[in-house]
């Protein structure tokens, strides 16, 4: 591959990049007032249903639903491991792995290959990046 095609390829490859984050940014900025339209809609039904004290209410247009939603959150993480060892509950945390932390354990403490039920997949990818001072 001559040099040229490949200096070709590099400057094709970072206009379009611009041209998509110029084209990200304007939609992100445009869906950001539409969120905050919305978000002050959903503030103003859910006020509806409060005072009227009803979960649903239909309309001409659609329906509205009132909701409960529930997050649980941890913030003592060493009781709650030990409270799901404990109770042997360890379908109560997420099934991933924290990428970087297992890495640093492979190299750190495992270096003879991964622990049992565990694969990696591994690809290469290009990075262009711009030259200093274009």
């Amino acid at each position: 591959m001559s040099q040229t095609n490949v200096e070709d390829l590099v400057e094709a490859f970072l206009n379009i990049r611009a041209a998509r984050e110029t084209l990200l940014r304007s939609f992100e900025a445009a869906d950001g007032e539409l969120k905050k339209d919305q978000a002050a809609i959903e503030v103003e039904l859910l006020n509806v249903c409060n005072n009227v004290n009803a979960n649903s209410i239909n309309t001409s247009y659609g329906t509205v639903m009132r909701k409960l939603n529930e997050r649980a959150f941890c913030s003592d993480w060493e009781s709650f491991y030990k409270f799901v060892l404990e109770h042997n509950r360890v379908e109560l945390l997420e099934k991933r792995i924290h990428q970087t932390n297992f890495k640093q354990f492979i190299a750190e403490e495992y270096p003879d290959g991964l622990p049992p039920g565990i694969n990696m997949m591994r690809e290469y990818g290009i990075t262009v990046r711009k030259a200093s001072g274009n």
